[in-house]
């Protein structure tokens, strides 16, 4: 949804990316001192970092105590000031920064079907699922939620009546 609104002019953070520059700078001393077997020629392996904090709740945690201070930094600095509608992308159901939350809904074996078609296994994807938060815990905390249950050109629709709210809201 992120690149449909950058489409219609909202300026928009991709906080996965910001994660992964982070991870490759800041972040990569701390990671490869808590994690050594993940570090490969001086780079982190990201998928072997997800093997093991997405098995353990304990070392996910301890992921996100190294690099989500540092994220969030990166994109209050991103947008300071910044007047106008923005929206950040970002897998996390409240990071305690008091923006309002969209929220972008599929039913589980449709994110499951997405997931497969862009190579993950379907024992790979349920696994990550299972250390995110239900997709009731979503639903609950959004001040909006948009359906995207269908195809793509459903979800242009809504995005197009979405900024015009938001725009307007503003």
């Amino acid at each position: 949804m992120r690149r449909l609104l950058a489409t219609r002019g909202v300026r928009t953070v991709d906080a996965d990316a910001v994660g992964h520059a982070v991870l490759a700078n800041e972040a990569l001393a701390p990671v490869a001192g808590r994690w050594p077997g993940v570090v490969f020629e001086g780079e982190i392996d990201r998928k072997a970092l997800a093997r093991i904090v997405f098995a353990n709740p304990d070392e996910l945690r301890a992921l996100e105590e190294i690099t989500h201070p540092l994220i969030f930094g990166r994109i209050e600095a991103e947008l300071e000031g910044f007047d106008g509608v923005a929206a950040v992308e970002m897998p996390l159901v409240d990071p305690g920064l008091g923006w309002p939350r969209i929220v972008v809904d599929a039913r589980d074996e449709i994110r499951v079907r997405r997931a497969m078609k862009r190579g993950m296994s379907e024992a790979e994807v349920r696994e990550r699922m299972a250390a995110q938060p239900s997709r009731a815990r979503w639903l609950a905390g959004a001040a909006l939620v948009v359906p995207n249950h269908g195809d793509l050109e459903s979800l242009e629709a809504t995005v197009g009546q979405l900024v015009g709210y938001l725009v307007e809201a503003e």
